[in-house]
């Protein structure tokens, strides 16, 4: 019994200290939004704020327009999860249980994009976009991820899992592919869909690139674009940088901690462990 207890304490003790190596930042950057800036500046720094305040937030508000910013932000990173979690899981049940020809030749298309870095794709897609005439527009920054090579993986990987004589019984009664898909195969994809919707709402709202590319006018600019500019030509500004770190990690830790059962269970399921 001895034994057993040293090892799970050696087991607590690693699991511990990893988990502060992960949370540290977090947590130093939530206390330093709430510290005047010459305190956040101190050499050597302190950990617990020794004045409080929430005049960072106020400035942050009046410098930057973090209101527009967060709706836009916010705008585009759910249409995007409903188009991915729409058009990724059609693609996949597609790619799982329907049997056309060049199938196989597709859905390895989709894996090699799957290793092209995107920052290839960045400049023929702005060319395409400007030439559309989406440049500074909603549907300019939306268009290029509305599908996903990683969620067309993903939701092929479980609907593949799926039973076969499921969609066999309802062909027989005359359902039509659509009214299966609908009816029997998305209500089966909860875990998945939850995982590819977290997945595709962080890529959006962290994305910075693309958006600085497409959106040229400050009222199309995303948290990640407007935030960009306290780090212009004037000193940079730690106060402001660490209480918009908060806004922007606010939303995305919160939605975590309401999906992370379905998140553990999609990864599980997807073949992605």
């Amino acid at each position: 019994m001895s034994r057993t207890r040293r090892q799970r304490a050696v087991v607590y003790l690693g699991l511990s200290l990893g988990l502060a190596l992960v949370a540290g930042p977090f947590l130093w950057t939530a206390l330093s939004s709430v510290k005047p800036e010459r305190e956040i500046r101190r050499d050597p720094p302190t950990f617990w704020p020794e004045t409080f305040t929430l005049d960072n937030f106020a400035e942050l508000f009046q410098r930057v327009n973090i209101g527009d910013a967060f709706v836009n932000s916010m705008l585009i990173a759910l249409v995007l999860v409903a188009t991915n979690l729409l058009f990724c899981s059609m693609v996949g049940y597609a790619f799982a249980k329907l049997s056309f020809r060049g199938k196989n030749l597709a859905f390895g298309l989709v894996l090699v994009q799957l290793a092209i870095p995107a920052i290839v794709l960045m400049v023929p897609q702005f060319v395409l976009i400007a030439k559309l005439g989406m440049v500074n527009t909603f549907i300019g920054i939306i268009l290029p991820t509305v599908v996903t090579p990683l969620g067309v993986f993903m939701m092929r990987q479980f609907i593949a899992d799926l039973p076969d004589e499921l969609i066999h019984a309802a062909r027989v009664d005359g359902a039509g592919e659509f009214r299966i898909f609908f009816t029997i195969i998305l209500p089966l994809c909860g875990p998945p869909l939850a995982t590819l919707g977290l997945i595709t709402f962080l890529g959006s709202w962290n994305n910075f690139l693309w958006p600085a590319v497409v959106a040229q006018s400050e009222d199309m600019y995303t948290l990640p674009v407007a935030l960009n500019i306290l780090n212009g030509h004037e000193a940079t500004h730690y106060n402001l940088l660490v209480a918009g770190s908060v806004v922007v990690i606010a939303p995305i830790l919160f939605l975590f901690v309401f999906l992370q059962r379905f998140f553990i269970q999609g990864i599980a399921t997807t073949g992605l462990k």
